[in-house]
């Protein structure tokens, strides 16, 4: 394959640019945090409460995404919807991206700078941790029924009884081999196997290791009932899966884009990645396929309400709006990832909607969820020995 095909073909992974080539925000943002907070009780170290109803908006809205989670047309002109909520709503839109994979950065953010923000499972624990997320009144929101109940009772988004945050995508955690040079026996291939891998380059990946543990039926294993909630000794165990055997031919990915090349060029044999990865490589006419062995791991980034909102009634309007099937449609055909509304699955969305089962029982069979762990400096210490 050409340098060229190589490019288009890595190009259409997530059908967008690398998360780096974006850094602009529109034009009709604010300075983040301008605002003061409002007459609430919201004050610092109260405890927060949920909303009791909602105003006719205050006319500003604080937004801190992930790239690509909230579109103005700044890369693409035809990707945009931040414009249509300023539009209907009134609420003009001042925007901040940030990179997840600098996992804390967004828990330092003062819950007064911003009204809402798209959180990862890592992102949004630490914010319900440490009382910076809202405790959400869901019978605010307009669409929030229409997104099935497993992902509306997921532990990343809901704590002592009450919800915290709205999923916007999610995602499942697959094991893509090439046919032309492996035949792997099951996701232990990963660890086994000799031949260029690659993994997702995220802590939370010692739980796809840790599933491996549960079904190798060892005595550490045996004890593993969920991959996010490990002993210290279970993730010693896991970790060292990693550095077993081969790992000089191990390598780890951080943008979507580098397993789309991986497969490409022939540098991968196997790897950690997404329905929709398979979906862009079989397109490009390669032999690749995924393992069909359950379970899985997978994760659902979700929209959250600072506990100390200066503009609450334009948060709520926010997550009503990321809701809707045409924003639905929208982020999941840009990002090619699942929508968490299932009747977003129009247009583009199709396809990708089909990658991932969405509406079908088979969507959420055998899949753990990521949920921030109650020990998650560890998990990053220990992931930090692997990649080094």
């Amino acid at each position: 394959m050409t340098v060229a095909a190589v490019g288009l073909l890595a190009a259409a992974c997530a059908g967008r640019p690398s998360p780096a080539t974006k850094v602009a925000t529109p034009g009709t943002s604010a300075a983040a945090g301008e605002a003061g907070p409002s007459p609430s009780s919201r004050s610092s170290g109260a405890t927060p409460t949920p909303l009791a109803s909602l105003g006719r908006g205050e006319g500003t809205l604080s937004v801190v995404a992930i790239d690509g989670y909230a579109e103005w047309g700044g890369v693409d002109p035809k990707v945009k919807w931040v414009g249509t909520f300023e539009k209907a709503t009134g609420c003009k839109v001042s925007l901040r991206y940030y990179d997840p994979r600098a996992q804390e950065r967004p828990g330092d953010f003062p819950p007064q700078s911003f009204d809402v923000i798209s959180a990862t499972p890592e992102v949004g624990g630490r914010l319900m941790d440490e009382g910076k997320a809202a405790p959400l009144n869901t019978g605010l929101l307009h669409g929030y029924d229409e997104i099935p109940k497993r992902l509306r009772t997921l532990p990343s988004v809901t704590r002592g009884g009450r919800v915290y945050g709205v999923p916007y995508v999610w995602s499942t955690n697959e094991i893509l081999y090439d046919t032309g040079k492996v035949s792997p026996d099951g996701p232990e291939s990963l660890f086994t196997d000799k031949g260029p891998v690659m993994f997702r380059d995220r802590p939370l990946t010692l739980a796809d290791a840790a599933l491996v543990l549960k079904a190798q039926g060892t005595d550490v294993g045996e004890g593993i009932k969920d991959p996010f909630d490990l002993t210290d000794a279970q993730l010693d165990a896991a970790a060292d899966l990693f550095t077993s055997d081969g790992d000089d031919q191990r390598t780890f990915w951080r943008d979507p884009v580098e397993v789309v090349q991986g497969f490409a060029t022939g540098s991968v044999w196997l790897a950690q990645a997404t329905p929709y990865h398979l979906d862009v490589l079989r397109r490009g006419h390669k032999p690749v396929r995924a393992l069909t062995d359950r379970p899985v791991t997978g994760w659902a980034d979700s929209w959250m309400v600072s506990a100390q909102a200066p503009h609450p009634s334009c948060a709520y309007k926010w997550l009503d709006f990321t809701m809707s099937p045409d924003v639905q449609r929208r982020v999941s055909s840009w990002m090619g990832l699942a929508p968490a509304n299932p009747k977003g699955c129009t247009g583009a969305a199709r396809r990708i909607c089909a990658d991932y089962r969405v509406g079908t029982a088979q969507a959420f069979r055998g899949v753990y969820f990521a949920v921030r762990p109650k020990a998650y400096d560890k998990w990053v210490e220990r992931w930090s020995r692997v990649v080094s």
